[in-house]
């Protein structure tokens, strides 16, 4: 029997195989609230046959947007609009799920078919906020420094925006700590450069993000999963990497998260990152082996038989694909035919099957 096809309990919830679609931004919201896009993007992957479909990483506050075109949940316009198209997904088999995240020092700029720059306050642009005044690169406004208030006002963002999340109809929640984000901006070096008690040690630099966890794991259903995704490494000399990874997922284990998704990168800008099929599932099994919690791959996997090879040899618990769900929503349907697994269709495609 197929390892990738074989259900997997999270919580009290069934999930009907081990694929997931990864959080791909869409920069296609105004006042971050989703429409018929997200609807068809994310609805035709639950017809697909994903056992989870993540919605792109959605800002819990407007000055965690990564882009004014980001989706949100930090108002109930955004709610009414996600239960639309989580009601869509549940009803075709997958469970709805949301990457909750702020943006740091990478928030205001603009989408990459607009080149990806910093978005001036004329055009809806706003200075990002970050753990230390570094911006992320020349042509990047530097960011303020949070203070005592704004750390605050971070980890109540997050647990209303789990709220708004449960209200609209998503039963995974997923914080985002990778990618060059606030979290992971204070979990690196690199990035953060605090003298108080959330810089320097290692116990200073992964207090947000705990307490964020702490808080949001508090106010989540407890029959329900709560996710992590992680950058494994900056690949960067002196930055965030696997061995600090590996505590901080033992941590996270001992506070009721379910699952890391382990990708890697973002930090900073000319990272050298050597890309290859499954290239960062090798962080994801060290930390499954290591910290003794599930985990998901994620990174160039294309392949029915390499995504089966990556659940039936214990290197991860699911695998997360992105640019080949792009490719073709359909892939699940295409990977059980090819793996001989049954995935049963839709009755309005029967007739294809």
């Amino acid at each position: 029997m197929s390892k990738l096809f074989e259900p997997l309990a999270q919580r009290s919830l069934q999930l009907r195989n081990r694929i997931v679609v990864s959080p791909m931004c869409q920069y296609s919201a105004e006042d971050g609230v989703p429409n018929d896009w997200h609807l068809v993007h994310l609805g035709s992957r639950a017809v697909g046959g994903a056992a989870v479909v993540v919605a792109e990483a959605t800002a819990v506050s407007p000055e965690g947007r990564i882009s004014p075109h980001d989706t949100g949940l930090w108002n109930e316009a955004q709610v009414v609009a996600w239960a639309r198209i989580n009601a869509f997904i549940a009803e075709h088999g997958a469970i709805p799920a949301v990457q909750l995240a702020h943006a740091g020092r990478k928030a205001s700029t603009d989408a990459p078919w607009h080149g990806h720059g910093p978005v001036p306050a004329a055009l809806g642009g706003w200075t990002p906020v970050a753990p230390s005044p570094l911006a992320f690169d020349p042509q990047s406004p530097v960011p303020l420094a949070l203070d005592e208030a704004g750390l605050r006002k971070v980890v109540d963002d997050f647990v209303m925006a789990a709220g708004r999340a449960y209200a609209a109809g998503f039963r995974i929640v997923e914080v985002h700590a990778a990618h060059g984000y606030l979290l992971h901006e204070f979990l690196s070096p690199l990035a953060n450069q605090r003298e108080d008690h959330y810089g320097g040690s290692f116990d200073n630099r992964v207090r947000l993000l705990l307490e964020v966890v702490d808080a949001v794991r508090a106010a989540w259903p407890a029959e329900l999963p709560l996710w992590v995704r992680i950058s494994a490494t900056d690949w960067a000399e002196g930055g965030w990497d696997l061995p600090q990874s590996v505590e901080l997922a033992r941590r996270l284990r001992e506070r009721g998260v379910d699952l890391i998704d382990v990708s890697s990168g973002g930090l900073v800008p000319n990272a050298r990152i050597p890309l290859e099929p499954g290239y960062q599932a090798p962080f994801a099994q060290r930390i499954r082996e290591e910290a003794g919690i599930p985990t998901g791959a994620v990174g160039l996997i294309t392949e029915p038989t390499h995504a089966e090879a990556l659940v039936a040899d214990g290197v991860a618990d699911v695998v997360l694909m992105g640019r080949e769900l792009l490719r073709d929503p359909y892939f699940p349907r295409r990977a059980a035919h090819a793996l001989g697994a049954d995935l049963p269709p839709p009755p309005q495609y029967q007739r294809a099957w």
